[in-house]
């Protein structure tokens, strides 16, 4: 949302425009840059695990083939985007301890 639609908004709701402060302009650039994965065909349900699980594994892929991790940056985002923290937290300290069950890098 724009700080425009946002004081827009506000004078809809409360019948007088309310000024955001900095802070809270600062809190809805950030808002609105977030970014999830796109939709893919291949995983059609709701349970989007399988999708979680190829996400990411097609970041370690992009490493493996690459080795740049900052050209890897959006991969790594789409994954954290549609999985649970604690899947990937548990998945990133499987491959720091060499268990991990997908793709080694």
């Amino acid at each position: 949302l724009k700080t425009s639609t946002m004081t827009n908004l506000n004078k809809s709701i409360f019948g007088k425009t309310i000024e955001l402060s900095d802070e809270q302009k600062q809190t809805m650039e950030v808002v609105a840059s977030v970014k999830t994965t796109t939709r893919d065909s291949r995983f059609p349900t709701q349970n989007q695990a399988n999708h979680c699980w190829n996400r990411y594994n097609e970041w370690l892929l992009c490493l493996k083939n690459t080795g740049d991790e900052d050209g890897c940056k959006n991969m790594r985002q789409q994954a954290v985007s549609i999985c649970p923290s604690i899947w990937t937290d548990k998945w990133d300290e499987e491959r720091d301890d060499n268990v991990f069950a997908g793709l080694k890098v």
